[in-house]
């Protein structure tokens, strides 16, 4: 398999962690997006990252691209597997994707005033998720999911975008500390991802 990625981007940082998460080998090269390599041209028609190639299969969007390894791969199994647990799991993914991820594009090149605003926003919603995150040792689950690799990617980067957790949001920071410091996540940081928390 072959992963077009940008180490600095958490889409592509959250498909790293499930390739880690399932112990697949993959290739992974590196694309600037303002000058994609010609294999990327040819096979993706919108140049998105991250693209996986899996034999003559390409597949593109992070979430697409995380289900597809997580039914292609079935151990460890990343959603659960009962159709109402996973209808549950895409639920709360597509709300981390809409809440979350939608402000990283103001947190990484916002004006002062954009940048603040946002963060206040994303640490609203990390706060939110306070009561959540005391009910089990993962988000909403007893073992690593495919949320837990969406939301590494934003924990992740909080200092890089001068976000700090407050101490009202306890369990927040304790599940941080635990996923952080997950094999899949921790082997998934490359390059530029570590120096988002130096």
């Amino acid at each position: 398999m072959t992963l077009y990625s940008r180490v600095d981007d958490p889409h592509c940082h959250m498909v790293r962690i499930v390739l880690a998460a399932k112990g697949l080998e993959v290739l992974v090269v590196d694309c600037d997006p303002a000058r994609p390599p010609e294999d990327l041209i040819d096979l993706n028609p919108f140049l998105s990252l991250p693209t996986l190639v899996d034999r003559d299969l390409v597949v593109y969007g992070p979430a697409i691209i995380c289900e597809y390894l997580d039914e292609r791969f079935p151990v460890p199994a990343l959603l659960p597997g009962d159709p109402g647990g996973r209808a549950q799991a895409r639920i709360v993914l597509q709300r981390i994707e809409q809440d979350w991820y939608s402000l990283v594009p103001v947190l990484e090149g916002g004006d002062r005033r954009e940048l603040q605003r946002a963060g206040r926003l994303l640490l609203e919603n990390l706060v939110g998720s306070e009561p959540l995150l005391r009910l089990k040792p993962w988000f909403l689950s007893d073992q690593f999911s495919l949320i837990d690799a969406a939301v590494a990617p934003i924990l992740w980067r909080l200092p890089h975008w001068g976000v700090a957790l407050p101490p009202a949001a306890p369990a927040v920071a304790r599940y941080a500390g635990r996923l952080l410091a997950h094999p899949a996540v921790r082997s998934s940081i490359a390059g530029v991802g570590r120096e988002m928390r130096a």
